[in-house]
């Protein structure tokens, strides 16, 4: 076991047998999941506090987009930087000094006094977050240089990771219900002076001895690349293909040829390119990317449903949602004990997929009230991810080497983000084009476009009339929902084919991919 706070190359990378961590390591592990736990809740963690905000700070309708999207933007427009800056720094320096910045604009944001101020507190949320999530992966690289405890620690790492979304919303309901908007933010504050404490006692610091020079160049290249692409994508199922978004994608497209290019021909690139080149990790990074897709573009089905169509309130729903992840915190770890016994990784990762087909196939058989219909399919299509994003995540890592770590890391999540944002747009785009397909050209024109609409304007409506467009817009929405998820099986099941073919030579993982 390594005892000293500070590595720069985990034993067993000279082709040794790796060391195998103990007490201190699966220790430090848990400081890590306080970060990790706290980033993946605050995607979520406003859902039920906007309406409180709104009656206390009064944000434009523009301030309250982006209150809401300023968190995301900046954290997926940073992490390619942060990761490529914590192997040139040290991983375990950029993740302290991510906790730093996390709390302290956690306090800000809880004591904001203006939707600008707090709008500028999550965009340092964002800058945090942005050095969390890679430096929470990197740092995992390092302490658990043997695979098998690897793919365990990465399995918890996946479990947390997901829980952490459902669990941010049902946190904010309680929050808001019991005390003011802010205390959701407060929450981070004692998770984050624990960091700060233990980490620099029990997590290894550790970074590449030869960085080379920092490519500030292909910073701004990676933001423009990044943002555009993902704010059209996001925009465009609900607005519709408008020119701005089409003209967002392109510009996007163009800056991300821009980067690519930067990559290939600078001297010291953001991205190196060889890291794509190693073995199995570009399969690993497309994959997840597709994971991301499907599990993100059903949960905009499945959270609608519970509120809009079976009427449950948002801190119900958000309750009910939390029952499938029961079993989801054991899907990695069971997965991860597979592999080790000599299943092939790429089997179990065609097998993830094909469970997120069986998830996806029963959701497509919802009808206007099948509530444990939908839970048991959330459920599967959940644990599916979880096995997929296990496997994927430790592939990655541990093809890639340890003094790219950071980066490698960075370029999944990135790729995370890219996912769920594509989600939103095609599935998203599918069940609405069907829920206005569905409508009959009678009903009011705004209950046509979504189903909220439709609520809001059967509620001004007398009697029957207003039941009868209620019934109506719950059929139709049902339908786009049906839609989607065949489309969701089709794409996972094809993923599925893809993972057994591309995988297929990644072997069991026990001693795979070490550099």
């Amino acid at each position: 076991m390594t005892n000293s706070p500070s590595t720069t190359t985990p034993v067993g990378a000279d082709g040794a047998t790796p060391a195998r961590a103990g007490r201190r390591e699966w220790t430090a592990m848990g400081v890590l999941m306080l970060p990790l736990l706290l980033v993946s809740m605050d995607v979520s963690v406003l859902y039920f506090a906007t309406p409180a905000i709104s009656a206390d700070l009064h944000p434009s309708g523009t301030q309250q987009l982006w209150i809401f999207d300023v968190y995301g933007f900046v954290l997926a427009g940073l992490l390619m930087t942060m990761g490529s800056l914590g192997d040139r720094i040290g991983r375990r320096r950029l993740l302290l000094m991510g906790a730093a910045a996390f709390g302290t604009a956690s306090l800000l944001a809880a004591y904001a006094d203006s939707a600008g101020t707090l709008i500028a507190a999550r965009a340092v949320l964002g800058i945090g977050g942005a050095t969390l999530m890679p430096s929470t992966m990197a740092l995992m690289r390092t302490m658990f240089t043997d695979p098998a405890q690897r793919a365990k620690a990465v399995g918890l790492w996946s479990g947390v990771m997901t829980g952490g979304i459902a669990l941010g919303s049902v946190m904010s309901g309680i929050m808001v219900e019991h005390f003011w908007w802010g205390s959701v933010f407060l929450v981070n504050l004692p998770a984050m002076v624990l960091l700060l404490l233990l980490g620099p006692v029990l997590l290894p610091e550790s970074k590449d001895p030869r960085p080379g020079r920092f490519d500030w160049v292909s910073v701004p290249l990676s933001m423009a690349a990044v943002l555009p692409v993902i704010y059209g994508v996001k925009e465009i199922p609900s607005e519709g293909w408008h020119p701005q978004y089409v003209v967002s994608l392109v510009v996007g497209l163009l800056f991300a040829a821009l980067f690519v290019h930067r990559q290939r021909t600078g001297a010291s690139p953001l991205i190196e390119p060889a890291l794509l080149k190693a073995h199995g990790f570009t399969p690993a990074l497309v994959l997840n990317l597709v994971a991301a897709l499907a599990m993100m573009g059903s949960a905009i089905f499945t959270t609608q449903y519970l509120q809009s169509v079976l009427g449950k309130s948002p801190l119900a729903a958000a309750l009910w949602s939390l029952l499938p992840s029961v079993f989801i915190g054991l899907a990695g770890p069971l997965t991860a004990q597979l592999v080790q016994r000599g299943v092939n990784r790429g089997h179990v990762v065609a097998g993830g997929f094909a469970a997120m087909t069986a998830g996806f196939s029963m959701l497509a058989c919802v009808g206007t009230d099948s509530l444990w219909l939908v839970l048991a399919g959330a459920g599967v299509l959940a644990c599916g991810m979880v096995t997929v994003s296990a496997q994927l995540v430790d592939l990655a890592i541990g093809s890639a080497p340890v003094e790219r770590a950071g980066t490698a890391s960075s370029l999944l999540e990135t790729g995370t983000e890219f996912g769920g944002a594509l989600g939103m747009a095609v599935l998203g785009s599918i069940g609405t084009a069907v829920y206005r397909h569905e409508m009959p050209s009678t009903a009011p024109a705004g209950a046509r476009e979504t189903l909220g609409d439709a609520l809001v304007t059967a509620a001004h409506l007398p009697g029957r009339a207003g039941e009868s467009l209620l019934a109506t817009a719950r059929e139709a929405f049902t339908s786009g929902f049906q839609s989607a998820a065949i489309a969701g099986a089709v794409l996972t099941a094809l993923a599925a084919v893809g993972a057994a073919v591309t995988l297929r030579r990644t072997g069991t993982g026990t001693g795979q991919g070490e550099k």
